[in-house]
């Protein structure tokens, strides 16, 4: 049986209505009922059956530098052992924000974000690399934010 879940089928409308909060996550539920063609009630009614799947998340999304988080950093990580043990042990560090298994040079990505450089180091020696399993970690620092969107839509 594979670890995968089956994909949720949507209707047209659904998509719609996620299209239109991946565009402006505070657009109003009469301003997406007008766009899809439903009641505001009904578009409410269905954002919250479609966040309590699983299946969307609205969130606000922020510029870490303007918080004081000047360290942003991509890990790549090679494991010895149980892969999704070290995932799951990476995802309860406050600092990474993003884990994701992979296959390639690397088992696992992690997304970081740190105050400053001595954060990222104490964060790269003290807890990822004494996590039981880590091999060994290459650490790519973001220099800039070139694109960050997640308005891709729905298939």
């Amino acid at each position: 049986m594979s670890a995968r879940a089956k994909p949720l089928v949507l209707d047209d409308v659904s998509k719609a209505i996620i299209e239109q909060l991946q565009t402006d996550g505070r657009r109003s539920y009469a301003e997406i009922g007008k766009a899809v063609g439903l009641s505001e009630a009904a578009v409410r009614q269905r954002v919250q059956k479609l966040q309590e799947s699983g299946v969307m998340q609205v969130v606000a999304v922020t510029d870490p530098m303007q918080l004081g988080f000047y360290r942003q950093a991509m890990i790549g990580i090679r494991v010895t052992g149980d892969t999704t043990r070290v995932a799951r042990l990476l995802g309860e560090i406050p600092a990474v924000d993003y884990v994701v298994l992979t296959a390639g040079s690397f088992d696992i990505l992690a997304e970081v974000v740190c105050e400053n450089d001595d954060d990222l180091i104490e964060l790269l020696n003290q807890r990822i690399r004494g996590i039981e399993g880590v091999q060994s970690t290459e650490t790519f620092v973001y220099l800039r934010l070139h694109k960050q969107f997640y308005n891709w839509g729905t298939r």
